[in-house]
């Protein structure tokens, strides 16, 4: 794995190597929406948006793909 690669980009990478569930970061989806990763969390709340929790953490979490391109092809 790359070295300059940030925690959460290894936790997603591993999760679609091992799940039929195609899943994007915070950081990814809220570029993806123009929004930052902030904001991103406040827009997840809002819209209960499914969060994909990950093992041993409590607060990070990575996001459905589908749900996020439902909402860009919507916009």
């Amino acid at each position: 794995m790359n070295a300059g690669k940030d925690w959460n980009q290894k936790v997603k990478q591993t999760f679609n190597a091992t799940s039929n569930v195609a899943v994007l970061t915070l950081t990814e989806a809220g570029e993806l929406l123009g929004l930052s990763k902030d904001q991103m969390k406040v827009y997840v709340d809002k819209n209960n948006l499914t969060k994909v929790r990950i093992m041993r953490s409590v607060h990070r979490y990575l996001l459905l793909k589908s749900e996020i391109d439902k909402i860009v092809n919507t916009k």
